[in-house]
């Protein structure tokens, strides 16, 4: 840890999110939005931030955190958070690279030996470490496969489902599909911060969570956000997308997206046997989500040196993975804005994001000096619907 606790905490206790300035014009344009989207029965309940050079300037909770008990959302509401748990994972991992104890170039067998999976001819190729913290291992997600895929004969979880699932019994499934290609060879998002939590928790010798809280959160004076629910009162309850309104989740619900469907199981962040999946088992609040985005957005201290997060933020992979779509490249824990001509945003070049798939969203504009986090309780329309381009370009208008 680079500094002592209490001094972490107070130099991120920043007045201006404690006091914050509301834009009228901003609550003008984005609260319009989220009343469309909970009007339409689009979202149950949403969370949505945005911080302005430093200062936060739109702040609301709208909607509800449990329709069915009439409980309104709250701004300290705890979400499940899906793949926003991946950046706080990465940075951790870039900790261990800064102290020297995490080689980006060295093969995972290093300590994880066991995990060895083989290409469809049978060969077994090096994955490094670098290959799974920018998802071109070949590895891939049971959700991006059809049904009857190998991912699902495997019974291997995306980290979002299969309550009390261990993580040697997870990483053996995964270990037993094929690759979809050469590590380094492709892009596919895929369970490879998983497989990086398996390797921090090996090189360390102690859980994930211990590892995340004394590297990123606890310096950064985080409490509610990590691999269990500190008070479970403040958890919304899950939603996914139905017609003629969201319907609440349940354990082993499969939810459509694009052609395909993920697993949920909300009870999961609740059972202590479940793996902590390092791509999606946190639970978090937005601000606790946005006071890490703009510790990255201004550098990375207190727990990243300026340089590591310059790597960080620079696009390792090229456009044409499409991280996010025509544009899109893939960093360390985050895509990247590479080409805006090529996606019709506002956002600047160098822009980070991502979302999760519980209803998630959040980006980075470094030159506009902007951080929006957006979380909703409903999968998929607050993390792939319309809800986040809405959000965006109010915030740009």
């Amino acid at each position: 840890m680079r500094i002592p606790l209490v001094a972490a905490a107070l130099a991120v206790a920043s007045p201006a999110f404690a006091q914050p300035a509301i834009a009228p014009a901003l609550a003008a344009r984005l609260d319009p939005v989220i009343d469309r989207a909970l009007s339409e029965k689009r979202i149950v309940g949403a969370v949505v931030l945005v911080a302005k050079d430093g200062k936060m300037v739109y702040r609301r909770a709208a909607g509800y955190a449990d329709r069915e008990a009439g409980t309104k959302m709250r701004e300290d509401a705890i979400f499940r958070l899906a793949s926003v748990t991946k950046p706080f994972v990465t940075a951790a991992a870039m900790r261990l690279v800064e102290d020297g104890r995490l080689d980006l170039d060295a093969p995972v067998t290093r300590w994880l030996p066991d995990f060895r999976p083989a290409l469809p001819d049978g060969s077994i190729p090096a994955i490094t470490i670098r290959h799974l913290l920018t998802h071109t291992s070949g590895l891939g997600y049971a959700f991006l496969e059809p049904a009857g895929g190998p991912y699902h004969r495997l019974n291997v979880s995306d980290g979002l489902d299969q309550p009390g699932l261990s993580l040697d019994e997870n990483l053996a499934r995964l270990s037993a599909a094929p690759l979809a290609f050469a590590p380094g060879a492709g892009w596919r998002y895929s369970l490879g911060i998983d497989v990086v939590g398996g390797v921090l928790e090996a090189i360390e010798g102690r859980s994930l969570s211990d590892i995340v809280r004394d590297e990123v959160t606890a310096p950064l004076g985080i409490d509610d956000t990590g691999f269990s629910v500190r008070d479970a009162s403040r958890l919304a309850k899950a939603y996914a997308d139905g017609d003629p309104e969201p319907v609440a989740m349940t354990d082993g619900q499969a939810v459509p997206l694009r052609g395909l469907a993920a697993t949920f199981a909300p009870s999961r962040i609740l059972d202590t046997k479940s793996y902590r999946s390092g791509g999606a088992g946190m639970a978090g609040t937005a601000s606790d989500v946005l006071r890490f985005l703009e510790a990255i957005r201004t550098g990375g201290s207190p727990i990243l040196k300026p340089e590591t997060v310059g790597r960080m933020i620079q696009d390792q992979v090229g456009t044409a993975a499409e991280s996010q779509g025509p544009g899109w490249g893939f960093g360390y824990g985050w895509a990247v804005l590479v080409d805006p001509t090529r996606t019709g945003t506002p956002q600047a070049a160098g822009t980070l994001q991502w979302g999760g798939a519980y209803g998630h969203s959040w980006f980075i504009d470094r030159e506009n000096g902007l951080v929006v986090v957006a979380l909703t309780n409903t999968a998929f329309e607050g993390m792939a619907g319309a809800f986040p381009t809405d959000v965006r370009n109010a915030v740009y208008e």
